[in-house]
């Protein structure tokens, strides 16, 4: 990845103190204005402040450079079996992918045994002492490949759970008292950002991984987040009133009701941030670990919707150096939508303040699977604008929803298309 500053940990220098000031002077006064000149006042920030914020590994390689996938349990016989994980991370390997993203957080289970949550019961039953992120981890580092754990449900959970069931205080409420949310086709519930005990909860299911398994970082991605229409319960109402001295507004889409709820996600990702790099001098101290900064890695949706809907100010977070990496997800089916989309605002100013932005392609995934011609075109596009891609999702690669094109030639086909692009960037740097 691209180095524009030096790490956190090194001692500031005095310009570099100046740079940071000016930072904080920056995020107090966006929080004074209204979303919509957000984009305006941080293209008036100095790039050099940016980009020291951000502490970039100078020991990673550039965005461009990047070829990942996601890899999950639904539908796939992957995470069972050691002998599945070792071919898959061989296959990709030999294909040319550098990061793996498998899910470890998902429907309110993990991929282990945790003292945070339950273990995922196919795994429960198939192999409950079998750690397939750990393997997974081992296996890809030995090919020289970097892994992310993509911890997919965030702050969510199914309103069946058992954290819900034994701890209704730390579940967001409408209005009207409700807290249900339906998403993936059941109900779903979001706990509290803002309540202490969430946050070490959902702190300690990401430094358990991180501490057991070496990764390289990990992933958030949009239900990492506060829904708008949430924080009428008791415990949300009782802060509110001591921070402002004023019940919550009934409308939700208040901004300054907004923004309050914004800054108690983002003190929760600061927390998260810390508590990596406490995790990463330990390691240092012990001569152990990856020999860089554990990143976080962020998949959001587009600024002005991840805000209004979910909350996420990841433009100031990218800015303040609360995530390393962004990997925006673009599935528009023709390849001029793909390349509108390229053009993002935001996408194109994070990449101008130095962050690393993949972009996310559908590989396929239930009956959607991209020809392998339409899968380069969009490679190409990407890499023609200096981002890495992510492919959603393993099996459909040249898998289970490799499609009509079948599995021998997409395995060849994205082997010599990331052969290509890879020699490419070479010519041109």
């Amino acid at each position: 990845m691209p180095a524009t500053s030096a790490s956190p940990r090194r001692p500031a220098r005095p310009e570099r103190k100046r740079s940071l000031a000016r930072l904080s002077r920056f995020a107090r006064l966006k929080a004074l204005i209204p979303v919509s000149l957000t984009l305006l006042v941080t293209g008036l920030l100095p790039v050099g402040v940016r980009a020291q914020a951000t502490g970039r590994d100078p020991q990673r390689p550039p965005a461009a450079s990047r070829v990942g996938v996601w890899l999950t349990n639904s539908p796939s016989p992957l995470y069972y079996q050691p002998a599945r994980i070792d071919q898959a991370v061989n296959e990709l390997a030999g294909a040319g992918f550098t990061t793996l993203y498998p899910n470890v957080w998902s429907r309110g289970t993990t991929f282990h045994r945790s003292r945070w949550a339950p273990m995922e019961p196919a795994l429960e039953k198939a192999n409950p002492s079998f750690d397939p992120i750990c393997h997974m981890t081992r296996a890809a580092q030995r090919r020289g490949m970097e892994v992310f754990p993509w911890f997919e449900y965030g702050l969510m959970e199914p309103a069946s759970a058992e954290v819900v069931k034994r701890k209704p205080e730390w579940v967001l409420a409408k209005r009207d008292g409700s807290t249900g949310v339906a998403m993936h086709g059941t109900t779903m519930v979001w706990l509290n950002p803002a309540h202490p005990e969430v946050r070490e909860r959902f702190i300690g299911l990401i430094t358990e991984i991180v501490q057991r398994c070496g990764v390289d970082g990990i992933q958030l991605d949009d239900h990492f987040a506060w829904p708008v229409e949430l924080g009428y319960d008791p415990f949300t109402r009782r802060l509110y009133r001591q921070a402002t001295g004023q019940e919550p507004p009934d409308n939700h889409n208040d901004r300054f009701w907004m923004r309050w709820r914004r800054q108690q996600l983002t003190e929760l990702l600061r927390e998260l941030r810390a508590a990596l790099r406490d995790l990463d001098e330990q390691a240092r101290r012990d001569g152990k670990g990856t020999g860089h900064p554990t990143w976080i890695s962020l998949s959001p949706g587009p600024f002005r919707f991840a805000y209004n809907r979910w909350l996420q100010d990841w433009e100031l977070w990218t800015v303040g150096g609360l995530v390393d990496d962004l990997v925006v997800q673009n599935y528009a089916y023709s390849l001029q939508g793909f390349a509108n989309d390229l053009n993002q605002p935001a996408l194109v100013k994070a990449s101008g303040w130095g962050m690393p932005v993949e972009i996310g392609i559908l590989a396929g995934f239930g009956g959607r699977t991209t020809d392998m011609t339409t899968v380069a075109e969009k490679v190409r596009l990407a890499k023609n604008r200096g981002h890495g891609v992510i492919y959603f999702y393993w099996e459909g690669l040249w898998g289970e929803h490799a499609g009509r094109e079948g599995p021998a030639l997409r395995q060849r086909a994205f082997r010599d298309l990331h052969r290509s692009v890879q020699g490419a960037q070479g010519t041109r740097r």
